[in-house]
């Protein structure tokens, strides 16, 4: 009885495997018709890399870029002044947009394909028509790039430069990530480059500085008497600004009083007490941006009495802050159309990193490491959380105070005349009724905020949002200010898709709406000229008596419902020929 059973089990099990088999058999025969492989998917791994040590930052260049020309260059300065050697890769072209797409996967966004190309093309350069060995490439340079995850392609970078490079014969050259979770890490080594405070320090530095002076050079050129007194100009304080980043002493404080004072009071390591001090108190970098202060109001002289449509440019990061190819060139086309771009601040990045944190640990308050709230009962975890949850509310709440207090020092040594960073919790009351501010991905709620922000508080025309063609985040924020402008119908936005083509149509449109800017400054100018009781000739020769109103860094006062710098200005002139005793006597 047993045998038979077993034999029709046997069988059973036989009858079943030859079905299996054939079935396999018909799919590979199905899939070779169709010309489909038949071979085993081989899935990626990321590859095991191979480390930058300290001992090879002597020899060993790193390579960066992505943001405007004036943070590229201050920020290789910073790195020199470290002690390290640094390059830029260029600001990215259309042929580098064609690598991109040829070495990368298809469907990634504009961004990908622009920086990968232009990493691969320096690269490539190197080797054929400098005749560096690829060997000598893969030793002695590292790419160090930003990373993130989230609903954005911009996760997948790292993959793709991977892949790029591999495919361009460079496989096995060095990518060091880091990003806003942590990713890079120094466990385990020496590492050559050195995440510390001094080079964090460095960074938030050269970016202020950069915003800096980015947004003066925005602020000047369209108003300048003489074409291209700005850009010269604003490269001689570039220098000095690099001169500075370059020769500061990262060295700590030696037998300070306050030092050790603070060492008692907040212990750990007494250098980075003194990183911070010197930080907080030094004014190395405020010596530097009041020398470029002096020679842009002695070398530089302005016509404010121009009107012009003032367009604030917003978006995904990076097209919002690239000089180039990789948004159209879009800053000289609406200069060359007549506007001043009010541009973004990279620290208005950082600022909302940091909030994103307070906010994380504010969500997170009551809930331990193991995702368990305290019981009812359990007054001692209860009392641990709490005491949590104040140190760390009260950490970030004290970082933003520094940062936005070490931003306003160096923008009031250029006379405070360019805009303040926007208040996060500000941006995020106006913005979550539209966009939730949990909400991750990109620059989460801050276009929709922006885009209120800017035109409510009297700052701008229109509102120009950058974003890479299929960008998930700026898409959703897109879909959203349908809504905004709902109830806003004041405001002029337009959103433009970047990709490798399709200038002639985003310029097109920016000329649209532009034009519409145009109407509601002239109008604004006239109005305001007009209340004044002042021809435009008496205000012209009120200024040639006046040298100091021809100061591009002078004070205009903001007035309120007034947009224009023009307009602003002959208010502000107006009111001095109005309390000038010896003008029209």
């Amino acid at each position: 009885m047993d045998t038979d059973l077993t034999n029709r089990d046997t069988k059973q099990t036989s009858s079943a495997t030859r079905l299996e088999e054939q079935i396999a058999a018909e799919h590979t025969r199905l899939l070779r018709e169709a010309g489909l492989s038949t071979a085993p998917a081989h899935h990626y791994q990321r590859p095991v890399e191979r480390p930058f040590t300290r001992e090879e930052r002597a020899h060993v260049t790193i390579l960066f870029g992505g943001l405007s020309f004036h943070h590229d260059r201050l920020l290789q300065a910073g790195l020199e002044g470290l002690g390290y050697k640094a390059n830029l890769v260029p600001t990215p072209t259309k042929a580098d947009f064609q690598t991109g797409k040829e070495y990368g996967n298809n469907g990634q966004c504009n961004p990908t394909y622009f920086t990968v190309g232009a990493l691969v093309n320096y690269l490539k350069r190197l080797r054929d028509e400098e005749g560096l060995p690829t060997e000598k490439i893969l030793s002695d340079y590292v790419f160090v790039t930003g990373g993130a995850c989230g609903p954005c392609r911009f996760g997948m970078y790292e993959a793709e430069y991977r892949l790029a490079l591999c495919n361009a014969g460079f496989d096995g050259f060095r990518v060091i990530l880091f990003d806003r979770d942590g990713g890079y890490s120094q466990s385990g080594m020496q590492a050559g480059l050195e995440m510390n405070l001094p080079f964090f320090l460095m960074f938030l530095n050269a970016v202020f500085i950069g915003d800096l002076i980015n947004a003066v050079a925005y602020h000047v050129r369209p108003y300048e008497i003489e074409p291209g007194k700005t850009n010269k100009v604003i490269e001689k304080c570039l220098t000095v600004c690099e001169q500075a980043l370059r020769e500061k002493d990262h060295r700590t404080w030696k037998d300070n009083t306050l030092q050790k004072l603070i060492a008692k009071i907040v212990p750990g390591d007494s250098n980075i007490n003194g990183w911070f001090l010197d930080q907080i108190g030094s004014k190395h970098y405020i010596r530097a941006l009041k020398e470029c202060r002096k020679i842009i109001d002695e070398e530089i002289e302005v016509d404010y009495t121009r009107p012009k449509p003032i367009v604030k440019i917003m978006g995904e990061f990076w097209a919002q802050t690239t000089e180039g190819d990789g948004n159209f060139n879009m800053f000289p086309f609406l200069e060359n159309e007549g506007a001043e771009v009010l541009v973004e601040p990279v620290a208005t990045y950082v600022d909302y990193s940091l909030n994103y944190y307070r906010q994380y640990t504010f969500d997170r308050h009551g809930i331990s490491d193991d995702d368990e709230p305290a019981s009812f009962w359990n007054f001692k975890k209860q009392l641990r959380l709490k005491l949590d949850y104040g140190r760390n509310a009260f950490f970030f709440y004290l970082v933003q105070k520094i940062l936005t207090r070490e931003y306003n020092r160096l923008r009031q040594a250029l006379d405070s005349t360019l805009h303040p960073l926007a208040n996060q919790l500000e941006l995020e009351r106006i913005a979550h009724p539209y966009y939730n501010s949990r909400a991750e991905g990109g620059e989460g709620h801050l276009e929709v905020a922006k885009n209120i922000y800017y035109i409510y508080r009297d700052l701008a025309h229109m509102v120009l949002s950058l974003k890479p063609f299929g960008c998930l985040p700026s898409t959703q924020s897109d879909g959203v200010q349908a809504a905004v402008l709902a109830n806003y119908p004041d405001i002029i936005f337009l959103p433009i898709e970047t990709s490798g083509e399709g200038d002639i149509n985003a310029y097109s449109r920016t000329q649209m709406a532009l034009g519409e800017a145009k109407l509601k400054c002239k109008d604004e100018f006239k109005a305001v000229l007009q209340h004044t009781g002042y021809s435009l000739d008496e205000v012209h020769d009120y200024i040639k008596q006046h040298r100091e109103l021809c100061r591009p860094l002078q004070h205009v006062p903001q007035s309120n419902g007034i947009v224009g710098r023009a307009a602003n200005f002959i208010l502000h002139v107006a009111k001095l020929m109005d309390q000038d005793p010896l003008w029209g006597a």
